[in-house]
């Protein structure tokens, strides 16, 4: 048995190198072709490492500014998206994307909402739940674990009232912002149209809307096949796309 196990581990073990081993060639191979400008190759080779390393925001980037190259804005706009949901903060991913959106034919512009409104909004990102989660635990525990202390008499120091309802409140606060967050992850349905395509009114029917290449739409629900979505566009107008024309983020 003991020997089995030990041939067990050494074939996983085996396996494992592999995959670095053709993690990194990839990676190479990738590089050079874009360097070579081949961006065909180039984009073949970030996708398998994508496939490998689905969590790795810098191989999104550069599957963004490849497909940039090869002038398939959809492509681009969607690797650009998905970089910025692993890595919501970064301003190479920011600064391609609006380039990449500046180049959409007949682009539809999103509504700015009013600065509080903004405000909240990026507060409760879908992107910001785990973090607010982690940080109303920590406080939590905090709370808590004073409150036992001073329970029994072992309190480093005393808090007015008015210092521990604020503790309090402070935690209401940050659960709220949690939940928003979290609730908003959980319905986070975004795509990206991939070719120039329709809206309609009613799945197949009614009145129709032209839909650029590379518009991100937010996803609502689908008919009872599963063919036609409900979608938003970036201006808050509804319709109906066939799901063969977009890609989810």
């Amino acid at each position: 048995m003991r020997a089995i196990a030990l041939l067990v581990c050494l074939l996983l073990s085996s396996v494992a190198m592999q995959a670095a081993d053709n993690y990194g060639a990839y990676w190479q191979k990738a590089n050079a072709a874009y360097k070579q400008k081949n961006y065909d190759s180039a984009a073949h080779y970030y996708e398998q490492i994508a496939k490998a390393k689905p969590a790795d925001y810098e191989v999104y980037y550069n599957l963004g500014n490849t497909y940039y190259k090869l002038n398939r804005i959809g492509e681009a706009v969607l690797n650009y998206q998905r970089g910025l949901q692993l890595n919501p903060s970064d301003k190479n991913l920011q600064d391609n994307l609006l380039l990449t959106q500046s180049r959409i034919a007949g682009r539809i512009v999103e509504i700015q909402d009013v600065f509080f409104v903004r405000w909240w909004k990026s507060m409760t990102a879908a992107s910001a739940a785990d973090t607010w989660a982690v940080v109303s635990l920590v406080l939590f525990l905090l709370l808590i674990g004073f409150a036992i202390l001073n329970r029994l008499g072992k309190a480093p120091f005393s808090l007015p009232f008015q210092a521990k309802a604020g503790g309090w409140m402070l935690l209401t606060l940050f659960i709220i912002i949690s939940f928003v967050a979290a609730m908003r992850k959980a319905d986070s349905h975004m795509a990206v149209v991939m070719i120039n395509s329709n809206m309609q009114d009613k799945p197949g029917n009614g009145k129709s809307q032209n839909i650029p290449e590379g518009t991100t739409i937010q996803l609502t629900g689908s008919n009872a096949n599963g063919k036609w979505h409900e979608v938003i566009l970036p201006d808050g107008k509804t319709g109906w796309m066939l799901k063969t024309d977009f890609v989810e983020i």
